[in-house]
């Protein structure tokens, strides 16, 4: 059964070639683009069967962060990836806060993009490596994660947190798989595996609390 992707941009340049670069793997499907979020709430009230959206963040009549937050209160079960070309902090936080699921930069190759949607549906937080570098200084950055709070090691194994150490970095399950010279399914494995000891859904929460725990 082919993935349901939708796409929301206002370029309509950009739109048609987003829709190419998915249509190059034959399990995703483009069902309908919209032109802003409101367009996009509107026609998916209409045709519902979605999996994933590609979602635009500055649009008229109603921007991509304002149409995540709107879709996640109604319909939480559809995945959100960010395509955008604003590598802006405030921009991905604000992303992040509304539900997004990832945040990809749109100069991305069509590979890079079809592994993003798989994570996406494995329950991961793909990022371009940039913008994984800036939530990072997010992360660093909170005063509440600075404090001298009792830490956990989550009994995580060493090559767990080498793992996380690939991820904190920005590298993707193939990037991490070449680096420690291990197949990507056991990458995923491992992932799986540090979700479930720690207590998170994504990549950036599993980070988010490496740090705050000191495990990197």
């Amino acid at each position: 059964m082919q993935i349901r992707v939708v796409i929301v941009e206002d370029n309509h340049r950009i739109a048609h070639a987003l829709a190419q670069k998915v249509s190059l793997d034959s399990r995703f499907a483009v069902r309908w683009m919209a032109a802003n979020g409101q367009e996009f709430l509107d026609k998916l009230a209409d045709s519902p069967e979605v999996d994933l959206v590609l979602m635009d963040i500055k649009m008229p009549v109603m921007d991509g962060i304002t149409a995540t937050e709107k879709l996640k209160a109604s319909n939480p079960q559809i995945k959100v990836l960010m395509s955008t070309i604003f590598d802006d902090e405030d921009f991905l936080l604000r992303a992040i806060m509304a539900g997004a699921n990832g945040y990809l930069l749109k100069d991305e190759k069509p590979a890079r993009l079809h592994q993003a949607i798989d994570e996406v549906l494995e329950g991961g937080a793909p990022m371009s490596a940039a913008m994984a570098h800036k939530a990072l200084q997010i992360i660093r950055s909170a005063p509440s994660l600075l404090k001298n709070s009792p830490t956990e090691d989550f009994n995580l194994t060493p090559r767990e947190i080498q793992i996380l150490e690939q991820l904190s970095a920005g590298h993707n399950y193939q990037d991490t798989a070449e680096k420690l010279i291990i197949s990507p399914s056991t990458v995923r494995k491992h992932i799986e595996n540090i979700y479930q000891k720690m207590r998170v859904h994504s990549k950036l929460e599993a980070v988010q609390l490496a740090l705050k725990n000191r495990i990197i």
